[in-house]
């Protein structure tokens, strides 16, 4: 078989850097409907890594394709799927991601989307279209932006009239409806599901920050923060958003898989943010007080801290690598306050 070809990763709009992915499989996002699938499955498009393609691979339905296909319509209708969310979110931006289909990409695409957390909606719902039709090209990616839409469950991916779609990508901020939870629920704090979000860091050359906030534990090494090898005097960081201001009780630093790259010792500064910008708030970092002092870590373990500097009421944390390497997962446990 020839060798496998994948898709480049592409610099897209701010949206696609500043947010969730919420239509991605390993966190969650399930097509629970489709028209139909015959030459690739519907769980392929919510594959968080870019598509493949592998020039001599065929399957019993024909050309095997890296992402959702449907069948070649000859009648005046379309198709379309129903899309669970990884999480409720306030959508920003999609993209559309095409890469190697050439000959047989959907032409267009639009979204619909609804609220329906008790259950999977069907195609009766009451569902809100939120991007009209958009023209699409093989091979290609096309972001198109959203007004800051919902906060919505599920969406409807209509694609005109039939064909290919290798990624979909639904770019958005959690949704945690605060009012309706107990302030006396001991939670995680930091967990994308009630809205913790990355904000700035040092270096993120093999992972970004917001890996740190996934649920479960890391699948491997790449799935985690992990900063290049520092050759100069220093450590790095990263900032982290809680979801919601909380009182910190418990900490957890997993190293899972990282075992000659664990970083040698962490630090956890804190502090109430009230208002600020990204440059501000990592300004204001370097003064934060300490939630917990320098500890030593060991390779691919989970280190459960109970014993944190009372601060009050924080918004944000500062996790110190020091000097570098890789973190797995960061839990702060505590409980909201108004």
């Amino acid at each position: 078989m020839t060798d496998v070809q994948v898709a480049p990763i592409i610099e897209g709009p701010d949206f696609s850097r500043d947010y969730l992915n919420l239509a991605d499989g390993s966190l969650g996002a399930e097509v629970t409907w489709v028209t139909d699938e015959f030459f690739a499955p519907r769980e392929r498009m919510l594959d968080p890594e870019p598509a493949r393609f592998y020039p001599d691979k065929y399957d019993d339905h024909g050309k095997w394709m890296d992402g959702w296909e449907t069948r070649r319509r000859r009648n005046t209708g379309h198709d379309w799927c129903i899309l669970r969310l990884a999480m409720p979110g306030v959508l920003h931006g999609v993209d559309f991601d095409t890469s190697f289909f050439t000959g047989n990409f959907a032409p267009a695409a639009s979204v619909e989307a609804c609220w329906s957390p008790e259950a999977d909606p069907d195609n009766d719902a009451d569902w809100q279209e939120i991007l009209p039709a958009v023209s699409l090209s093989g091979n290609d990616h096309r972001f198109e932006a959203l007004a800051a839409s919902g906060p919505w469950t599920h969406l409807r991916l209509h694609i005109w009239p039939d064909g290919g779609m290798a990624r979909f990508r639904v770019y958005g901020q959690p949704f945690c409806d605060w009012d309706n939870r107990s302030t006396d629920e001991r939670l995680d704090l930091l967990a994308l599901a009630n809205g913790g979000d990355q904000v700035a860091w040092s270096d993120a050359h093999y992972g970004e920050p917001r890996k740190l906030l996934r649920p479960g534990r890391g699948i491997n090494m790449g799935d985690g923060w992990e900063t290049r090898r520092r050759r100069e005097p220093g450590n790095e960081w990263c900032i982290l958003k809680l979801g919601h201001k909380g009182l910190a009780e418990g900490l957890e630093i997993d190293t899972a898989h990282f075992k000659g790259n664990f970083p040698d010792r962490v630090s956890i500064q804190a502090a109430c943010v009230e208002q600020g910008t990204r440059q501000s708030i990592i300004t204001q970092s370097m003064f934060w007080e300490t939630l917990l002092d320098e500890q030593p870590l060991t390779a691919d373990a989970i280190h459960e801290f109970s014993e944190l500097k009372d601060l009050g009421p924080i918004t944000h944390i500062r996790v110190n690598s020091i000097p570098d390497g890789g973190i797995s997962r960061v839990r702060l446990w505590g409980k909201a306050v108004q």
